[in-house]
C-alpha cells in the first residue's frame, strides 16, 4: 500500500508556470505507474498524463501536451507534474494516482491509490 501527497498547487496568471509534486509514503514509489487527473468546478475527472515505473515512458492528454511535462523521481519516492504556458482552463484541483498494473491508464476507476488533490488557479 502507498500514501500519496500533492504539493504545490496554487494561484498563477496566465501564461505562468507551477510545479506540482507527488510524495509517496509506505511502499515505494517505483512499485507503480502513476498518473495525474484533474477536476474543474462542475466537471468530471479528466486525465491528464501518466508515466511507466521507470519513467521511460510518459503520456499526456490532448489538452497538456506540450505544455505539461510528467516526470519521477524514484530515489525521492516522488512524482512532479510541470506545467507551464497556463490557462484559465487549466483550473482544477489536481490528484496523482498510482496504479500496479497497467500504462498508460487514462481512466480513473483503474488507479488504486489517489492522493487528496491540490488546487491549481489560473486567472486571466
Amino acid at each position: 500500500q502507498v500514501q500519496l501527497v500533492e504539493t504545490g498547487g496554487g494561484l498563477v496568471q496566465a501564461g505562468g508556470s507551477l510545479r506540482l509534486s507527488c510524495a509517496a509514503s509506505g511502499r515505494t514509489l517505483s512499485s507503480y505507474n502513476m498518473g495525474w487527473f484533474r477536476r474543474a468546478p462542475g466537471k468530471e475527472r479528466d486525465f491528464v498524463a501518466s508515466i511507466s515505473r521507470s519513467g521511460g515512458a510518459t503520456y499526456y492528454a490532448d489538452s497538456v501536451k506540450g505544455r505539461f511535462t510528467i516526470s519521477r523521481d524514484n530515489a525521492k519516492n516522488t512524482m512532479y507534474l510541470q506545467m507551464n504556458s497556463l490557462k484559465p482552463e487549466d483550473t482544477a484541483v489536481y490528484s496523482c494516482a498510482a496504479v500496479e498494473r497497467y500504462y498508460p491508464a487514462t481512466k480513473a476507476n483503474l488507479y488504486d491509490y489517489w492522493g487528496q488533490g491540490t488546487q491549481v488557479t489560473v486567472s486571466a
